[in-house]
């Protein structure tokens, strides 16, 4: 039997969606219920991921894709937007509902911030939860802006079926892109902010980036001319992530960004990587559900005192933390 929740959901009831996720956020026993009812009726959306780093503009990008999409093909697009908590209040700037004001008047876009919750690259665990949610709701593409922080653009590509990383001219932050795994993590590279100078030296490195990072592209000099290595470069079944160029505050290069995205999950599906992605999607959520479930079992089988009193003597360095951890799994006493 279905509950009333997840039938307002499933029928279109956008007031009882927005109730439905901050349940889900905050990880109440309805939320849960809601959760596992809608469950049977998702894996059909297109999950995108947006990162980069900060000052991209990808919060302009999102907004002015949403509008192509719904200009387009009138899909019914859901936008999560991942906020950096405040280390000191725990709360977030949701600046996402102010930079996106004019997508709040289309019915057909429905646009959600959360707050990171110190989670690892900013992205929080009720993030995949929520995605739950909108598919089952019948929204396509569901878009995850991350905060682009540390490694939130590999943790982007566990949850997202096509992750789009964003970079911008004269940010001098190329170095970093490669050492927060950028290359592992985009489908799709985006220039934004293609009007500024510097945009063919930021596209030149993210070229020289996947030269040295995809074996399909790689190549050698040989007597002072550059030659391909090996056949792969002609493999339909290998996937180089595009460059392109966009100015997001004014559409510009919006549309072609669509086109490749969607050529991308043709490309997963044709390959049959679009359930190999899903796989390890959904392997990714439920591991990280039975960990916060050990977590939970454990502190409430441990009584506080003993952990106390271990954890003092790991602090007085009479006891390793290795050891120490071996006595509270197995429930001895000290």
């Amino acid at each position: 039997m279905t509950t009333a929740p997840a039938a307002a959901v499933v029928s279109g009831n956008r007031l009882a969606l927005a109730r439905l996720l901050t349940e889900v956020e905050d990880n109440t026993a309805g939320g849960r219920e809601a959760l596992r009812e809608l469950f049977p009726r998702t894996g059909r959306a297109h999950l995108i991921g947006i990162t980069g780093a900060p000052g991209t503009g990808k919060s302009s990008l999102v907004n002015s894709l949403a509008r192509n999409y719904r200009l387009g093909n009138r899909k019914r697009v859901a936008i999560v937007a991942v906020d950096p908590s405040s280390p000191f209040s725990g709360g977030a700037l949701l600046g996402d509902r102010v930079r996106m004001r004019d997508l709040s008047g289309d019915d057909g876009i429905f646009i959600r911030s959360m707050a990171s919750r110190g989670s690892l690259g900013g992205l929080a665990q009720a993030t995949a939860a929520m995605t739950h949610v909108f598919d089952a709701a019948g929204y396509d593409p569901i878009i995850i802006e991350t905060v682009g922080a540390g490694q939130g653009e590999v943790e982007v590509a566990r949850l997202a079926h096509t992750t789009v990383v964003v970079e911008a001219p004269g940010l001098g932050d190329e170095i970093q892109a490669i050492k927060a795994g950028i290359l592992e993590a985009a489908d799709i590279l985006v220039v934004n902010k293609a009007d500024r100078p510097g945009v063919e030296n930021t596209e030149r490195a993210l070229k020289s980036m996947l030269e040295l990072g995809h074996p399909s592209r790689q190549s050698i000099r040989h007597h002072g001319e550059s030659m391909q290595m090996g056949h792969e470069a002609m493999d339909p079944d290998v996937w180089i992530p595009p460059i392109l160029r966009t100015v997001a505050t004014e559409g510009t290069g919006v549309p072609e960004l669509a086109a490749e995205i969607e050529r991308h999950a043709e490309h997963l599906r044709r390959t049959g990587a679009w359930a190999e992605r899903e796989r390890q999607r959904l392997q990714a959520e439920l591991e990280s559900l039975v960990q916060q479930s050990l977590v939970r079992d454990f502190r409430e089988r441990v009584k506080e005192e003993q952990y106390t009193k271990i954890l003092g003597d790991v602090f007085r360095r009479v006891l390793s933390p290795w050891d120490a951890a071996k006595l509270l799994v197995d429930g001895k006493r000290r």
